[in-house]
């Protein structure tokens, strides 16, 4: 697989993945490639069968600092044109903007972000997407836009009070104000907090190992059906719970699985079909 990118950097230890923004000198703000090649490495890794988990990082001192400024003066220049097609150009923007982080929503294998410094704007978009979210104590989080006079549109108002509770989140949102990893502990948005951004990364690929060696359909069938039942009610979710286990549950990982456990060993899980039997 080509993994090489302009703004990240993509590693492989077996079954995990790391992905690391690498425009440490510029706190790794998201420019126009980020929001491309994003979508790209996930697609990417998703046609790996071997990939089972992925670790989503920062270099430098910071996680990021969320969208750069050279993203804003492509959107600002749609201003000088004609309002109503002006207005369908900026839709289709951000439409798109949005399905970067879709993406990490799509993929069939959980995506921890392990956070440090500054997660600020668009990296709270990008976090509330992922399935897991860890955070050294340095790190603190702001959901910035309102204070650049603008409404967060690319998730973090659609996703956050699904994790954290709706009255925290609106304050987050109205106010701008910053908030530190203990808060965020807290209120629910953080699973784990370590003391430095080198711990937490450790932290992070050790529990993706831990995941990389559960059966990877089972895996695949948590990740749809948490998402789901997070956009559905208790009802539709049980349905569609029974729906996919009628489909998808079977004896050869269930029976590893029992022998293991009768063993005290490790099972080892076959992997999911690669891409080749996918293409047309």
């Amino acid at each position: 697989m080509d993994y090489s990118s302009s703004f990240f950097v993509v590693t492989t230890d077996g079954p995990v993945a790391r992905i690391s923004m690498n425009r440490p000198e510029k706190a790794n703000g998201m420019t126009p490639d980020f929001w491309t090649e994003l979508p790209r490495l996930m697609a990417l890794l998703e046609s790996d069968e071997k990939i089972r988990c992925v670790v989503l990082t920062g270099e430098g001192k910071h996680f990021t600092g969320g969208m750069d400024l050279a993203a804003f003066s492509a959107i600002a220049a749609l201003f000088k044109e004609e309002p109503g097609r002006a207005a369908h150009a900026l839709r289709e923007k951000i439409t798109r903007l949005q399905d970067t982080f879709n993406a990490l929503e799509r993929v069939r294998f959980p995506v921890i972000a392990a956070i440090h410094g500054a997660c600020i704007g668009g990296g709270i978009d990008m976090i509330t997407a992922c399935d897991i979210r860890l955070a050294s104590r340095d790190a603190f989080f702001s959901i910035e836009e309102i204070n650049i006079g603008m409404t967060a549109d690319v998730g973090t108002l659609q996703r956050l009070p699904k994790l954290i509770a709706p009255s925290i989140a609106a304050e987050l949102a109205y106010t701008g104000r910053r908030f530190s990893a203990e808060e965020a502990l807290s209120y629910g948005l953080l699973s784990h907090v370590e003391d430095t951004r080198d711990e937490i990364i450790a932290h992070a690929l050790d529990m993706a190992q831990q995941i990389a060696a559960k059966s990877p359909l089972a895996i695949a069938g948590i990740k749809r059906n948490l998402a789901y039942s997070r956009d559905h009610g208790v009802a539709d979710g049980l349905d569609y719970i029974a729906t996919w286990n009628s489909g998808m549950l079977r004896g050869d990982d269930l029976t590893r699985a029992a022998s293991a456990a009768m063993t005290k060993k490790q099972a080892v899980f076959d992997d999911l079909l690669g891409d080749d039997v996918l293409q047309i």
